[in-house]
């Protein structure tokens, strides 16, 4: 906190005026006694002596010049690094004490009670939960403060090794080579780079864990600082990988997948993902284009364009045996899913493109025998897990399924990325198997199979990481919509959109979640498109929307709810389909709320917009009733949350267990409360009607939670009872069976 770093400016001038001050001499001795040893009046054995010697001096003024000046230029580095990181470490203690906390010049951090009033001071010491509250934030800034110190300490280390390398002579072995005929002269290829010296001391450290050589804990703990010190410096990672090489890297990861080295396993992830850093976008600058291949062979792109093209050697390399093969790329992925910083997305793209072909080239490469190494922390099926870690990057993912393809006129690159992946035949993925062999060979589904796929799919179609907050009732960019769409169209293809692999069916019922505007327009028939569906989405910029036909959106909505379960925070199971009705429950209650003219007193059969929304309303819940009666037939011991009378939830019961679930506002809350009871009952209802084979098209069994909202609805605004209330509540009656029996015969294709 007290040191002056103006001291290491001022050491850095003194040396740049020492380098300045050899070039002097260096010009002296040339011009003299250098001049002698070469000139034509000193012939013979001695004189070809002194020429040699001669030389040799001075090319070490000239070295000692270069060192002189690249201490000057760590120096200097160190100070800005130092400063900068002094300044995060006085912020750091400022927002600890604004937040209530005093610091100890040793930065022990405690509550400062001091600053409370005396009843302040006696409430906390009687209160648990204020004084478990106090301890943990306590923790929390005495953690923050630990770690800016530690990355202080940290950048000290890197200054350290960096100081002591630069005086180290390059050509040290090279006696008599060129010049350089000094042994431990000057350095003459002195770098003035920190992070290039911690580079270079990480490379070797890791050389010698690859090499099998007894590496110790410090040497370890070395490793692990220089990863830490420099987790977002590009010339660091590429530095390092460039020396390591990618066949030295994939070593290492398998080094390192221990739970010893979890961290490290962690750095050497961010160390690649930082180094791997393309300028642009996937969207504008496709792997493939033009654009992308004139930065490819730039300077800038040099490392990345040796680094891939190498990648693709080692990635179909076998690092096991003959019967337990490992190939790099199943490595160096599972290596990948261990980092907390986001890959690029053009490199997520390369390698996504780089696997796909690496697997056509290679049929079977990435089979799963026996076991699998999962238990050793590898991914058996790369391309899987790569589309994991692209779920942590959803732009990235969105552009990599994108059927439309990225770039712009003159250079776009198109894919079929999310046909290979996701269809079946038509030269489809054929999705690696688990094949146990023994007495014989057997064949079995992967059960881990898809689970990437899933996630990145969520990650495309909503632009944000799986399962993460910040679902609202809105559309969605012209990419995210179109991804979607083509989501749809390929799980139903030949109507087939009931029967969605088990792996898929949670994240894609998230994203149909957070679609629920859109699919409330299908299922009602406001959407514009005819009831086939469009040829593409709606396009509006990020004001976007599907417009897929009402009967395939129907059967892929069953496909993912069909035995699916998501989890609470307390880990219990509730069902995806309780997760779609909450939805539009909410939206259908919010939708009747900006019904026009929707105020007290009206007794017109015709006011506003009543009856149209009325309508929309019943179809679409008629529509969710057939579906989960659907379920009831083909489990009747399905348990379906918020339709069974034990597990009935209103709103902020499932709110809690669904980040894919808006807030809304309490007027809307209470009418969804209000009509909640009913919705428990209208399912198992309208199933058994169908197992009795009655004729449900003439009966409104189901509707009960319609008319519960409608009531609910005519409450909130005091209209519950006029004539055009009742005309509307019997035009969503209508439309209920409309749209349930619509929804029956979506469902029956395939019975």
């Amino acid at each position: 906190m007290t040191t002056d770093f103006g001291a290491l400016t001022t050491a850095a001038d003194k040396w740049e005026s020492m380098a300045g001050e050899i070039k002097k001499v260096e010009n002296r001795y040339g011009e003299t006694v250098q001049k002698v040893s070469t000139g034509p009046n000193w012939l013979g054995l001695s004189a070809g002596t002194a020429k040699t010697s001669s030389t040799g001096t001075r090319y070490e003024y000239s070295a000692a010049q270069i060192q002189a000046k690249a201490v000057a230029s760590l120096l200097r580095d160190a100070h800005t690094q130092f400063v900068d990181l002094k300044k995060k470490l006085d912020s750091a203690r400022a927002e600890a004490v604004e937040a209530g906390m005093r610091i100890s010049e040793e930065g022990h951090v405690t509550f400062d009670y001091a600053r409370l009033s005396d009843a302040e001071r006696r409430a906390y010491r009687n209160d648990p939960d204020g004084q478990r509250t106090i301890t943990e934030s306590v923790g929390k800034w005495q953690k923050h403060l630990d770690d800016r110190v530690k990355a202080i300490s940290d950048a000290d280390e890197g200054v350290k090794i960096a100081l002591e390398a630069v005086v180290v002579d390059s050509n040290k072995d090279a006696f008599g080579k060129g010049n350089d005929v000094t042994l431990n002269g000057f350095n003459a290829g002195a770098k003035g780079d920190i992070e290039l010296y911690e580079a270079e001391n990480a490379k070797d450290i890791a050389t010698r864990i690859n090499s099998g050589e007894k590496v110790s804990a410090a040497d370890y703990a070395e490793l692990d600082r220089s990863f830490r010190d420099n987790s977002g410096n590009k010339a660091f990672g590429q530095t390092f990988l460039a020396g390591l090489g990618t066949e030295g890297t994939i070593k290492l990861s398998g080094k390192l997948n221990d739970k010893d080295h979890r961290d490290l396993e962690r750095g050497l992830a961010n160390t690649v993902a930082v180094a791997t850093q393309v300028p642009g976008k996937t969207s504008e600058m496709p792997p493939g284009s033009k654009k992308f291949n004139e930065w490819l062979n730039s300077p800038d792109g040099k490392f990345y364009k040796d680094w891939t093209e190498s990648l693709d050697k080692s990635g179909v390399k076998n690092f096991g045996s003959d019967t337990q093969p490992l190939y790099g790329y199943q490595s160096f992925v599972s290596m990948m899913q261990h980092a907390d910083v986001k890959y690029d997305d053009q490199f997520l793209y390369q390698l996504g493109d780089d696997l796909i072909a690496a697997e056509k080239e290679h049929e079977g490469i990435f089979t799963k025998w026996g076991g699998g190494w999962e238990k050793k922390g590898i991914e058996s099926d790369p391309i899987d897990g790569l589309l994991g870690v692209m779920s942590k990057n959803p732009e990235a993912a969105t552009s990599f399924f994108d059927p439309q393809g990225n770039g712009p006129a003159g250079d776009h690159v198109g894919n079929d990325h999310l046909k290979y992946l996701l269809g079946s035949g038509d030269d489809s993925r054929d999705w690696p198997k688990n094949v146990i062999t023994g007495y014989g060979v057997s064949t079995f589904d992967d059960y881990t199979s898809k689970i990437g796929l899933g996630a990145a799919l969520e990650a495309a179609t909503t632009g944000r990481e799986p399962n993460a907050p910040g679902a609202a009732f809105d559309h969605h960019s012209e990419a995210q919509a179109r991804v979607m769409q083509e989501t749809i169209t390929v799980l139903d293809k030949d109507g087939k959109g009931d029967t969605v692999d088990q792996n898929l069916k949670v994240p894609l019922g998230r994203a149909l979640a957070d679609y629920t505007v859109d699919t409330h327009a299908i299922f009602s028939g406001t959407e514009s498109s005819s009831p086939e569906g469009g040829s593409g989405i709606n396009a509006n910029g990020d004001d976007s929307s599907i417009t897929n036909s009402k009967h395939s959106l129907l059967r892929v909505m069953r496909g993912v709810s069909d035995g699916a379960y998501g989890t609470t925070p307390d880990g219990e199971p509730v069902l995806v389909y309780d997760m779609l009705y909450e939805n539009q429950k909410l939206y259908s209650a919010e939708y009747l709320d900006t019904a026009r003219d929707a105020q007290g007193g009206q007794q017109s059969n015709v006011v506003g917009d009543w009856d149209n929304k009325a309508r929309h309303v019943g179809e679409v819940y008629g529509a969710m009733t057939a579906i989960g009666s659907d379920m009831i037939l083909d489990d009747r011991d399905t348990k379906i949350g918020n339709l069974n009378d034990s597990m009935r939830y209103t709103y902020h019961g499932v709110g809690g267990l669904f980040t894919q679930i808006p807030v809304v506002g309490d007027p809307v809350q209470r009418m969804v409360d209000a009509a909640t009871y009913e919705y428990s009952k209208d399912v198992s209802a309208a199933a058994e009607d169908v197992a009795r084979s009655k004729d449900s098209t003439s009966t409104s069994t189901g509707v009960g939670g319609t008319n519960a909202l409608m009531d609910a609805w005519g409450t909130t605004h005091d209209i519950k009872g006029t004539e055009a209330h009742e005309h509307a509540k019997g035009e969503a009656k209508q439309s209920f069976i409309t749209g349930r029996e619509d929804a029956y015969s979506a469902l029956r294709t395939r019975k």
